[in-house]
């Protein structure tokens, strides 16, 4: 009797297992992408460094938030001009006397489009006290974001390794290195997630983030592809 490998599926199943991976494949593109624009650029500067990662949850102490904002990810979002008398205003400790008459407009037409009262994830720039908010020093992601963040993070990344991993479980593989993968997501998972906190409380726990990234990565990269092998290389059909 064959064993029940992917290759011996029925052609339903291995489209559906197909397509799922594929998907799932573009999504991690898609995901490292999405870090580029935003932690990426926390440091003014293009790619992922350990400094885009310690301004993204300990904070930079040097300036505020939206300053850091301003010359990173949100750097194309208003004009030069503009941007620099935000700046200039939130170093000045941004002084309420000057948002009616000058700064409340220029919110208004650059930013509250999308930092407004009804975008829950974002900041509201529609007040004066929101934006306050993120002209004071810039101490990082707060501890309720964390924990917002942490579990919607865990609960979803976790459901789609649990079904990357199923797959790879009918893979033909060394037994060792097969459980060795399987658990590999799930474990730099963790490793991810819990530096963020670390970080938050000293940046030198920065390099954790990468490191939980990339061992995520690399483990279901390497089960994507083995398993859609697999599932369509005529060399792997057992008779």
């Amino acid at each position: 009797m064959n064993a029940l490998t992917l290759a011996n599926f029925p052609l339903a199943l291995r489209v559906v297992f197909t397509s799922f991976l594929l998907t799932i494949g573009v999504g991690l593109l898609m995901a490292g992408a999405q870090i580029m624009v935003t932690h990426g650029m926390a440091d003014g500067k293009p790619g992922l460094s350990i400094d885009d990662i310690v301004y993204s949850y300990y904070g930079n102490k040097n300036n505020s938030k939206i300053e850091g904002k301003l010359n990173g990810s949100m750097k194309a979002m208003a004009p030069d001009d503009v941007r620099l008398n935000i700046i200039k205003w939130a170093r000045a400790g941004a002084p309420e006397s000057e948002w009616e008459p000058t700064f409340k407009a220029v919110f208004a037409q650059y930013c509250v489009m999308c930092h407004n009262a009804g975008q829950t994830a974002l900041p509201s720039y529609e007040t004066y006290e929101g934006v306050k908010k993120v002209a004071e020093v810039d101490h990082g992601t707060s501890f309720t974001a964390l924990t917002r963040v942490s579990h919607i993070h865990l609960f979803g990344i976790a459901f789609i390794f649990m079904f990357v991993t199923a797959i790879f479980a009918f893979a033909r593989f060394n037994q060792t290195w097969k459980i060795i993968l399987i658990i590999t997501p799930f474990a730099f998972l963790i490793v991810d997630v819990l530096s963020w906190w670390l970080t938050k409380i000293n940046p030198n726990f920065a390099w954790f983030t990468i490191i939980g990234g990339l061992g995520y990565s690399l483990a279901s990269t390497v089960m994507i592809f083995t398993s859609l092998a697999q599932m369509w290389l005529p060399r792997f059909k057992t008779k």
